[in-house]
């Protein structure tokens, strides 16, 4: 029986765009920029989904102040090399995003990306009129894999819809997660809400298992049929 959900809560990087190749190469030219070792596309790649300061420092140890450092390089370097047109947009993502939007399913994102990124992307892939919440790592205090973002949005959607007369506030359980990082299905695992994981982007199928994803899926479009 399809499960009725009434929010969905998108992971962005690996999940709606197809950012890998940008955030492993600004990754590389930060830390030669900072005169750090080099590290490879895969172990760059790994780390992608948790907050920058986090992902350098998941490259190899440094200083919260290095780390700091690093994440403000990157942030000067990707805004550079970001061009309109340099990120794809994973197949049947904006189709699927506009059908749940009309059917009434409450899009919102949840990302480790910073928020003005975020919506430099939204308006790129003209999906402003179907995204009802931004929600970028600067927004929250605890980022990925806590529950905060999940939290802060079931919230702050809530809060929106109290003047909705007849309208049940949205529960945990009539919550969807997806992404395609353990990250993501343990932000949302740890909210107690649904979580679905997808195989294209910059995680595993064995990493989306081991994080205990309600659903894997392969491509996009496939979450209409949950």
């Amino acid at each position: 029986m399809r499960k009725k959900f009434r929010l969905l809560i998108l992971d962005f990087d690996g999940t709606i765009g197809d950012t890998n190749s940008i955030i492993t190469s600004t990754m590389q030219a930060t830390l030669s920029e900072m005169g750090l070792p080099a590290r490879s596309r895969q172990e760059c790649s790994a780390t992608i989904g948790l907050p920058l300061r986090d992902c350098f420092k998941a490259l190899m140890p440094m200083t919260d102040e290095t780390a700091e450092q690093c994440a403000d390089v990157y942030t000067r370097i990707f805004m550079e090399s970001h061009k309109p047109g340099v990120v794809p947009v994973y197949p049947h993502v904006i189709d699927t995003i506009r059908q749940l939007h009309d059917e009434g399913m409450i899009v919102t994102l949840a990302s480790s990306r910073g928020h003005a990124s975020l919506e430099a992307f939204v308006k790129e892939f003209q999906l402003n009129d179907y995204i009802s919440l931004i929600l970028g790592a600067d927004d929250v205090k605890r980022a990925k894999p806590e529950p905060e973002p999940v939290l802060q949005t079931i919230e702050f959607i809530n809060e929106q819809r109290k003047s909705s007369t007849g309208t049940p506030p949205i529960t945990k359980a009539e919550t969807l997660v997806v992404g395609d990082m353990s990250y993501d299905i343990l932000m949302g695992r740890n909210a107690g809400c649904m979580t679905c994981g997808v195989t294209y982007g910059n995680g595993t199928r064995k990493e989306l298992e081991d994080a205990e994803a309600d659903y894997i899926i392969d491509d996009f479009a496939e979450i209409m049929t949950l």
